[in-house]
């Protein structure tokens, strides 16, 4: 199958090498000095599953080159709530899957992906709840890699739950700018997290999206079962200096508080305390 990769950062370096090494016909879209070394060296990946490299990567920082392809992997940092519908407005809901992805990786030196997790799973599934052709496809695709896939009949619920875990895990991970095994049992610094994540469940229910009754625990487990030198990669953007994703991390939870008439205190210092250094990353960025 043709496979286009949009961001072709750590996630998206990561699962676009794996479909490559699966026989597919990958090209990916990249910039910059990673561009250069994908075009000249290929793609190398670092894998607590086993290394691989891709040689040579097909590259390119021009979509209109890339033609078409029966499966394009949308793997920006950009995570907002609305990304779904926003994509859709541009290619027609019709075209869009929503999925969710669990998974260490980053872009470790141009050209190099750093996969570091033991987990590498994604749930997928139709904005409307049904389980599609297209949907099958796509888990049966990605399944033959080797990494753990799922289909759901409810992605936005998946969406949000996940949500849960990673604005608290991001907020706090930035905040603090330590690993998360030197701040995840620390009961004051926990409790500002849980505090954080009720916020995000609270806008969740409101916006009618019934989550789990548990899944506060649910993204505690989580944090307290990761590695203890774990970052988000929102905190590693933000502690070099770089633009992160602060307004669709946390800036989203405000402002969405703000529109559904939740109050958001935790989001609302959280956000404050970093905007500054990412006003200036913006302007300086690296």
């Amino acid at each position: 199958m043709k496979i286009a990769i949009v961001g072709t950062g750590g996630l998206g370096g990561y699962y676009g090498g794996l479909l490559a090494r699966a026989g597919h016909e990958v090209t990916f879209l990249a910039r910059g000095s990673h561009l250069d070394a994908l075009r000249q060296k290929g793609l190398q990946v670092k894998s607590v599953h086993g290394d691989f490299s891709v040689v040579p990567a097909a590259a390119t920082d021009r979509p209109e080159e890339i033609g078409p392809v029966g499966l394009v992997l949308v793997c920006v940092k950009t995570p907002a709530l609305d990304a779904a519908d926003r994509l859709g407005a541009a290619v027609g809901l019709e075209h869009v899957l929503g999925a969710v992805t669990w998974i260490a990786a980053n872009i470790e030196a141009p050209g190099v992906i750093r996969q570091s997790s033991t987990f590498r799973r994604i749930v997928l599934g139709e904005l409307d709840g049904r389980i599609t052709p297209r949907v099958q496809r796509t888990v049966a695709t990605l399944q033959a890699t080797g990494i753990t896939v799922e289909p759901t009949d409810n992605i936005r619920k998946v969406l949000w739950t996940k949500f849960v875990f990673i604005a608290g895990f991001s907020g706090l991970g930035a905040l603090t700018r330590l690993e998360a095994g030197d701040y995840r049992a620390v009961p004051e610094t926990r409790a500002l997290m849980t505090s954080l994540m009720r916020e995000v469940e609270a806008l969740a229910r409101a916006a009618g999206v019934g989550l789990d009754r548990d899944v506060l625990d649910q993204a505690l487990a989580i944090i307290d079962g990761a590695a203890p030198g774990m970052k988000p990669s929102m905190q590693r953007d933000v502690e070099a200096g770089r633009p992160s994703e602060l307004e669709s991390m946390i800036g989203v939870v405000t402002r969405k508080g703000r529109e559904l008439g939740v109050p958001t205190p935790t989001a609302d210092m959280v956000y404050a305390a970093l905007l500054p250094g990412e006003i200036k990353a913006q302007r300086n960025p690296r």
